[in-house]
């Protein structure tokens, strides 16, 4: 009797839970400002305790998971989960000052997101970020709209994944809000990534002060191994592009599946074979190295019946999609790459710093002699001042 009370107290709870966040996400009537603020963007819907065993380790004194409110690409209200990390010691007046930190690619099915199992490269990243644990900083990390929640998550978006990056900063600072006063996070925020998250983190970087509003006090940005014009590549894609390698074939395969999810206009399975097919819906389900292993020695030129440029507006919908802002930046930010990078190539980004300074925008473009991931490292010499002058 116990047990079939226990299963049926669960199952309301959960009814109600499941209600609960209908309500917030499901668009509604006109309403007043106080009945509409549920769904405001970061508006934290659950939270728990985050696992021991994905703390940052050697610098967190508490760590939360959180399920918060934000926005996907079609501008509907949508969920994301997070995390939160709070160093050791006594913060300043104000609180912590806030990391969002933008992940590297962990892939698209709902059991890679950090939050459930840690970045894919544990050592390298958790280093970095104890790093910046001990110079005093809280750290947020989003998982993005889609990865570990509803829908697929939208692979180099770079005005989703801004929404993201954003809103859980406004969820840790809310959430921290009614805490003790070590554990409570300031208004004042960076956002720092690499790799893919270098490109979410400069992505933010021009739609940070719009997407926080007057809730954040947005000071700048670091990406490093930054991806840009990523759009070029996808637009060779097709039945007679050469040999790649596993990791590169399984990026473009991401970018091919969230694309199709969230641009099914575009016809892509159309012109996808019957292998297409089946590699872009394992793309949806796999984790990033997993994924890269069941892609090696397949040819993805044999994905295409015919070239992706043959899809009508399709380079104006990648460019809307995953193109690099080349203007409107209201605060200084810092890119680092290195010159050994094969994963993401120099000339590329170093192409996008120069359009960037240009254009006038306040970049700092710095080089490094290193590879994709030694630039992380490397660069922290010119990061941590240049963060801390940010945060003055």
């Amino acid at each position: 009797m116990r047990r079939a009370a226990s299963t049926t107290v669960r199952r309301a709870t959960a009814l109600v839970v499941t209600g609960l966040v209908t309500v917030l996400l499901t668009p509604s009537l006109p309403a007043s400002p106080a009945q509409a603020a549920p769904t405001r963007p970061g508006t934290v819907v659950d939270s728990a305790p985050l696992r021991h065993g994905l703390w940052i380790p050697k610098a967190t004194s508490r760590a939360w998971k959180l399920t918060y409110v934000t926005t996907d690409s079609h501008g509907d209200r949508a969920l994301s989960t997070g995390t939160v990390f709070v160093p050791h010691g006594t913060p300043p007046k104000g609180g912590w000052p806030v990391i969002s930190w933008a992940h590297g690619i962990s892939g698209l099915g709902d059991g890679c997101a950090p939050s459930k199992v840690g970045p894919v490269l544990k050592q390298r990243d958790w280093s970095y970020l104890r790093t910046w644990m001990q110079q005093g900083y809280a750290v947020v990390a989003s998982d993005y709209v889609g990865l570990g929640t509803p829908g697929l998550m939208p692979y180099l978006d770079t005005k989703a994944t801004a929404h993201s990056v954003v809103d859980i900063v406004k969820a840790g600072v809310s959430f921290t809000a009614d805490k003790r006063c070590r554990l409570r996070l300031s208004e004042k925020w960076v956002t720092i990534g690499q790799s893919q998250g270098g490109g979410g983190s400069v992505g933010t970087a021009r739609y940070a002060t719009e997407y926080g509003g007057r809730s954040l006090d947005y000071r700048g940005a670091v990406g490093t191994g930054t991806p840009a014009y990523i759009e070029d590549y996808v637009m060779l894609l097709g039945p007679e592009v050469p040999p790649l390698t596993p990791d590169l074939g399984a990026y473009l395969t991401y970018i091919v599946a969230s694309l199709r999810d969230v641009h099914p206009e575009l016809g892509i399975d159309g012109i996808l074979t019957e292998t297409g097919k089946k590699y872009v819906k394992l793309a949806e389900t796999m984790c990033d190295e997993e994924f890269a292993e069941k892609m090696d020695g397949v040819a993805v030129g044999s994905f295409f019946s015919a070239p992706m440029a043959t899809l009508p507006d399709v380079y104006a919908t990648l460019k809307d999609y995953m193109g690099m802002p080349e203007s409107g930046f209201d605060t200084p930010f810092f890119m680092g790459h290195g010159a050994a990078d094969t994963d993401v190539p120099y000339a590329q980004t170093a192409r996008y710093a120069a359009v960037l300074q240009a254009n006038g925008e306040p970049v700092v473009f710095k080089t490094y002699p290193t590879d994709h991931s030694g630039t992380m490292q490397a660069s922290l010499a010119d990061t941590i001042p240049f963060v801390k002058r940010q945060m003055r």
